[in-house]
């Protein structure tokens, strides 16, 4: 049965600052994959849009705590029982109100990877022009097994997840559930009734205080670069 012939109640699940999130990372990874591969000069873009992926993952990581409801990492669903119902196409039909059970394992891998990815970014050496801006605070054992993760594992897991994050959406796209233009309006016609995020003009100032904070944290980090 089509879900929009019955009475819907329209819910707004994510908020402002969720929103904007998820399309600056997505934009944000897009330059560094393509900067990465290209190298040379782009490479000055590829630190540029390293340092706003670590704003904007601290920012997340911050949000998870003090976000709307459905942004919130009490609310993901991550119970092994609740994973395994989903695979064997059981889930309830509630768990696609935030993130599901599958798309909370795949939100924290993703966050996991992309942590894993900047962070050995911060320490490797190209060994040829381009420096992480911490790789003079860390052993010369420590830079090679970092710049190897970086370039050979880290961007390869990122851009599987990536891949398989898309075909996620075409997937749930299929199945009639709305859930990119959720990300781009913040709303959701559910069937009952459920708490929405709060997403006021309070809530976007305290959002945009922390991502200033996260910024200047970032530029922080990337500030320690020596100079040559």
């Amino acid at each position: 049965m089509n879900l929009y012939a019955k009475h819907l109640h329209r819910t707004r699940i994510w908020d402002l600052p969720t929103r904007l999130f998820h399309w600056a990372l997505a934009l944000s990874v897009v330059g560094l994959v393509l900067s990465g591969n290209i190298g040379g000069s782009a490479m000055v873009w590829h630190f540029r849009f390293g340092q706003a992926v670590l704003a904007l993952l601290m920012f997340r990581l911050l949000w998870g705590l003090i976000g709307g409801h459905w942004s919130r990492f009490t609310h993901f669903i991550v119970h092994p029982a609740a994973v395994l119902a989903e695979l064997r196409g059981r889930g309830r039909p509630e768990w696609h109100t935030g993130h599901s059970a599958l798309g909370s394992l795949a939100v924290i891998a993703l966050v996991l990877v992309m942590l894993a990815q900047v962070g050995s970014g911060l320490v490797s050496d190209d060994a040829i022009a381009f420096a992480g801006p911490l790789a003079h605070k860390v052993s010369a054992a420590t830079v090679n097994a970092a710049t190897f993760y970086h370039k050979e594992i880290g961007k390869l897991l990122l851009i599987a997840l990536v891949l398989l994050h898309l075909l996620a959406i075409i997937w749930h796209t299929f199945k009639g559930r709305a859930i990119v233009g959720a990300m781009i309006h913040g709303d959701k016609p559910l069937e009952q009734a459920t708490q929405a995020s709060r997403d006021d003009w309070r809530q976007r100032l305290l959002a945009a205080a922390t991502m200033a904070l996260c910024v200047a944290a970032s530029a922080w980090v990337f500030s320690l670069a020596p100079a040559f």
